[in-house]
């Protein structure tokens, strides 16, 4: 393949990308996403009307001259997506189409993460049975997009936490290789940033933060717009900075980090400690109930009002607050989104970050950063994992 035809295909994968973020386009607009000359961008747009990948859709509105045609990505012609949300114990899937729209309806499946060598295989089957009854034929599908916990090396595809390889085997080719599809893989927080940028609370920032609050607490980070991973690929281990007074023992080894006083799986065994004190919440009842995990149990319950969940959720909260305080002042963010599984009761933890950062941060700084909750929640995840393969997947 030559370098003007290899140019020229990645020039198409960039319209069809720009139609899929933006969804209704001119070729201006397409002209100056993709920083490439209206000539180009008119000869791959004719191309990919003619082949049917994308559609016109009428006229934009008038700016004083004439009317340009918009485009967009042709439904029927369609192309899917295999999105994977790993935590540390549950895993959920979806197949979403090129317009963010769930084809197949998300499944999961109780994987608690640990360094067994059966849980690559346990992934596989499980991808590969949910595939399999989609009836989605393999051609139609783009690839498979995984977020997972742990020291993720996107570039090269591997986890150093979590699916390690024997031989340092790369994770992505192995499972691309099983399931025969494009895989692409990332940590977890990163894709929720991915999405928060793209699609969510970040998408007009440049300079974006989302705290990824869960089993642990992680971070995404975006700068000028695009994911900062740091020099070998693992910025952003916000559980693990030392700014907790317990002497407990992190995951990691060590202590004073902030994950062992503010993640879920703290934050439920603090509850459970309350309650066998005497203290009366209905978290008694919700805990009994295994049909949830205790951690969503216990942010319903926050959400509800229970006030032993929203006095536990509460400390937690100044404690995650500090730590924002503490990123403000080094990377001064435009935006700073509290994500992931615990935006369920976000409104709740609001104040206490508030109150922290208040108290913590340069007011001046403070007051240039905005603080929102993710409007995506715990979908964010999967949908960043939809963005990561349609940002790096072969279209045509």
């Amino acid at each position: 393949m030559t370098a003007t035809l290899k140019k020229y295909q990645q020039l198409r994968r960039d319209v069809i990308k720009q139609l899929y973020l933006n969804q209704l386009l001119t070729l201006p607009d397409l002209s100056r996403l993709t920083a490439k000359s209206l000539p180009l961008i008119t000869t791959a747009v004719n191309d990919l009307l003619q082949e049917g990948y994308i559609l016109e859709s009428g006229l934009a509105p008038s700016t004083g001259g004439r009317r340009a045609s918009t485009f967009l990505l042709n439904k029927d012609k369609q192309k899917y997506i295999v999105a994977v949300a790993m935590d540390q114990l549950v895993t959920r899937t979806a197949i979403y189409d090129l317009h963010n729209n769930i084809k197949v309806e998300e499944a999961s499946f109780s994987l608690p993460l640990s360094d067994d060598p059966a849980l690559v295989k346990s992934l596989i089957d499980f991808l590969k049975d949910y595939i399999l009854r989609s009836g989605i034929p393999q051609e139609q599908i783009l690839g498979v997009g995984i977020g997972m916990p742990g020291f993720v090396n996107a570039e090269l595809g591997l986890n150093h936490t979590f699916f390690k390889l024997k031989g340092n085997v790369s994770l992505r080719d192995h499972l691309s290789k099983e399931l025969a599809l494009p895989v692409m893989i990332d940590n977890d927080s990163s894709l929720v940033a991915l999405a928060e940028l793209r699609f969510g609370a970040g998408k007009a920032a440049s300079d974006l933060l989302v705290v990824n609050i869960g089993w642990g607490i992680g971070l995404g980070m975006v700068i000028n717009g695009s994911l900062f991973r740091g020099h070998s690929g693992y910025a952003g281990e916000f559980s693990h900075i030392p700014i907790s007074q317990n002497n407990k023992i992190c995951s990691c080894g060590k202590r004073g980090c902030l994950e062992v006083d503010t993640s879920l799986l703290v934050l439920v065994d603090k509850a459970k400690a309350e309650m066998a004190k005497g203290v009366s919440s209905r978290l008694q009842d919700l805990f009994a109930d295994d049909r949830k995990s205790a951690g969503d149990h216990f942010l319903d319950a926050a959400k509800a009002g229970d006030p032993l969940a929203v006095s536990i959720l509460s400390e937690a909260g100044l404690l995650i607050g500090k730590g924002i305080a503490t990123l403000i002042h080094i990377m001064n963010p435009q935006v700073i989104v509290l994500g992931g599984r615990g935006s369920i009761a976000g409104k709740i933890l609001m104040a206490p970050v508030q109150q922290a950062i208040n108290e913590f941060c340069i007011p001046m700084l403070a007051e240039q950063t905005t603080i929102s909750v993710s409007e995506l929640g715990i979908k964010s995840e999967l949908l960043g994992a939809a963005i990561l393969v349609v940002e790096n997947c072969q279209f045509t």
